[in-house]
């Protein structure tokens, strides 16, 4: 094959700087070996890929079709190249997680068990002692990764969707809204929301299905315990939006029941790392992991595509 990578990076090169002269200083070559570059490849594929009339240069559309390809190329090259080169070095590094999501440990302890055992040459800790203050404590590098469904707007940080999972109501098998198709917005305001002790605005409850229709519950009442939430629900104490796949087990005992919530309320997992790190093999590695195993354990789960 004529085609090389070394034409997708000329190609990428003069389109960012719109020289020759330009694209050919930061290639480390000559203008004349660029232009010998060009030239056989327009030969090759007998059509132009740059007009020579214009000011900064501009593709052709046989032009634009191979930066399109660089696009795509390049990057995972240049990841592939990184990776190997870690990986052949004996990677070493630190990965020290905290949940800011409160059911996470049926999925999360496995996939920790398995990476470690895959990449022993990385430090790894899950604290428990930042449930409330963990993106800052990520902020100021006392953790590498918060396991979230609540992304924040901070150009330091890079929020990875893992996978969707849907939200259901948790109600007591001989409660009133056991028996309805779904569950409506204005069902809930003689209720007490069972709910994780964060802040209103990061509960999809509020967020996403009783504020917008303009509805307040008769109370509220927290526990940090997925467990214990379920068991209260269960005793009739009240209701509570979880992740399905948070109360599998007391599902399938019969303790409690599922309900929709409107149409289908979902959320999304993420894992929040700085920015700068979210490419390192390692923790690249465990990102493909942490997909891999919540596949497998939990149900009702789609999985995230990586994001780049």
């Amino acid at each position: 094959m004529f085609l090389e990578l070394r034409h997708l990076k000329t190609m990428r090169a003069i389109e960012r700087t719109g020289s020759l002269a330009q694209a050919a200083e930061q290639l480390h070559l000559t203008q004349s070996a660029l232009s010998h570059q060009i030239r056989a490849l327009e030969s090759y594929y007998e059509t132009s890929l740059f007009s020579r009339s214009s000011r900064p240069m501009r593709p052709t559309e046989a032009g634009r079709r191979l930066l399109a390809a660089a696009d795509t190329i390049l990057p995972e090259i240049e990841r592939l190249d990184r990776d190997l080169r870690q990986i052949a070095g004996g990677a070493t590094g630190r990965l020290f997680l905290a949940l800011e999501c409160h059911s996470c440990f049926t999925w999360l302890i496995p996939t920790l068990e398995r990476y470690r055992s895959e990449w022993p040459s990385i430090e790894t800790d899950l604290s428990l002692s930042y449930s409330f203050d963990a993106i800052d404590a990520l902020r100021r590098g006392q953790l590498d990764g918060v396991v979230s469904s609540d992304p924040v707007d901070d150009p330091d940080l890079h929020f990875e969707p893992l996978f969707r999972y849907p939200v259901v109501l948790a109600v007591a098998p001989d409660h009133p809204l056991a028996g309805v198709e779904r569950v409506r917005p204005e069902m809930l305001a003689d209720q007490t929301i069972i709910s994780y002790p964060v802040e209103r605005a990061r509960l999809d409850l509020f967020q996403h299905f009783l504020d917008p229709a303009g509805v307040e519950p008769a109370g509220q009442r927290s526990s940090e315990l997925t467990a214990m939430i379920a068991q209260w629900v269960a005793s009739g104490h009240g209701v509570a939006a979880l992740p399905k796949w948070a109360i599998a087990e007391e599902l399938e005992r019969g303790i409690i029941k599922a309900r929709p919530l409107g149409d289908g309320l979902s959320g999304t997992m993420h894992l929040a790392v700085r920015r700068d790190e979210h490419q390192l093999a390692y923790m690249d590695a465990f990102l493909r992991l942490a997909r891999e195993r919540a596949a497998t354990l939990l149900d009702d789960v789609s999985i995230a595509r990586p994001g780049r």
